[in-house]
């Protein structure tokens, strides 16, 4: 059994700023204060404005299934504005996981037609030449940055394969999906959204005209009772598909690898048993899993939780990384145990919007991983764990680069 501590932290008062610092680099001691003090708490966002974040197991899990905490920002307003305020701006305005019943359970019925089990299963393959050659170009006698060239590249090759992006238009997708993802500015997520919406318009009416059986055609033509998608609801789907299945997949194998090069008796525990890798990617969405806190949500009346009430109107964000971390769920959360019970960990969200990508993220974990191992069993970080540099996200929980010494291929 592999178990290794990470985080702890003396209890003290919860800060109103979180969002800054030291929790970049390692988030837990911050979550652990705010579960034992304030486990609702207003906080600052790093880009102006506040949210209530909830940090404890039951309070999350209870609030992802809450009517009263909805996505469409348009339901905290009076009914005779309601109708009259503008959705969200470009593609947002139809993204999925961004709505609320009925619209939501619309969409996901439409989209779960065309993005099944079955279209995931098949990519099994694909996926593992993909990995294949990508190891096949890494230097084994020189640090090399296992994000950017593996981690990150990999689920990209992916995601743009499943929704049929032409190779020579793929360079441009990791800047666009960056952007919209981190904590910069408001001029760099306008120009990612309008750059990626325009491509996406154009490449979804090419697939009208053009079927090609992969996803976005998929989409275009999925029907039911005479329903189907709409150009604006396909492109919406082709962003959100894009941020979650290469933001959050990237950051995992990051955080996976990142936990194996740095602990040798786990390392050696997948190499003997390599049939021991799903759980281990399962242990890893707990433990220090690529998506921290759930997108914003919003308080459409008055919410209590943990004797702490929300007012109506208010922004709220869930906690994932903080839940999957609280020791009334699981016993001893800070240890790394490939051996635990993970059932019930919220690294994909709960209820409704529980990620329909979910499958798709554990076979590229899993592949990744496996396939990195079986080829350099020696990796090793080519740097101390504490020189590392972490995304300034609210949302995702990843590195910056990771960079790391391979070794010689075995044979």
């Amino acid at each position: 059994m592999s178990r290794r501590e990470q985080g702890g932290s003396e209890v003290t008062a919860a800060e109103h700023s979180v969002f800054e610092g030291a929790f970049w680099r390692d988030p837990y001691p911050a979550y652990e204060r705010l579960r034992a003090q304030a486990p609702v708490r207003e906080v600052a966002l790093p880009r102006g404005g506040t949210t209530w974040l909830i940090t404890r197991y039951d309070d999350v899990r209870a609030a992802f299934t809450d009517p009263r905490l909805v996505k469409d920002h348009r339901a905290t307003l009076p009914p005779e504005v309601r109708e009259q305020a503008p959705r969200l701006p470009g593609p947002f305005g139809s993204m999925m996981i961004l709505l609320d019943p009925p619209d939501h359970t619309r969409l996901r019925r439409l989209v779960a037609r065309a993005f099944t089990p079955r279209r995931t299963a098949e990519l099994r393959p694909r996926i593992e030449a993909l990995a294949a050659a990508l190891l096949d170009a890494l230097p084994v006698d020189e640090p090399v940055d296992l994000l950017a060239t593996y981690a990150v590249p990999l689920p990209m090759a992916v995601i743009c394969e499943l929704l049929g992006v032409p190779d020579t238009d793929r360079d441009a997708f990791g800047p666009w999906s960056r952007a919209l993802v981190d904590d910069h500015d408001d001029v760099d997520e306008q120009q990612a959204t309008a750059g990626l919406a325009q491509y996406l318009h154009a490449l979804v009416e090419s697939k009208r005209r053009a079927p090609d059986g992969a996803l976005l055609s998929a989409l275009v033509e999925v029907s039911e009772a005479g329903d189907q998608l709409s150009t604006e609801e396909v492109v919406a789907m082709g962003v959100l598909l894009l941020i979650a299945g290469h933001e959050t997949t990237a950051n995992l194998i990051g955080n996976a690898v990142l936990g194996v090069a740095t602990d040798a008796a786990l390392r050696e525990r997948l190499l003997a048993g390599p049939e021991q890798v799903p759980a281990a990617v399962e242990e890893f969405l707990r433990w220090d899993g690529p998506v921290h806190n759930a997108p914003l949500r919003f308080a459409a009346e008055d919410v209590e939780y943990s004797g702490t009430t929300i007012p109506a109107g208010s922004v709220v964000t869930l906690s994932v990384g903080a839940a999957n971390r609280d020791p009334d769920r699981f016993d001893r959360p800070e240890l790394l145990d490939p051996d635990r019970d993970t059932g019930g960990h919220l690294a994909f969200g709960h209820g409704l919007h529980y990620c329909l990508g979910a499958p798709l993220a554990r076979l590229e974990g899993e592949v990744a991983l496996r396939s990195l191992l079986d080829r350099f069993p020696g990796l090793r970080l080519a740097v101390p764990p504490q020189d590392l540099a972490h995304r300034r996200s609210v949302i995702v929980h990843g590195l910056e680069q990771l960079p790391v010494v391979l070794g010689p291929r075995p044979g």
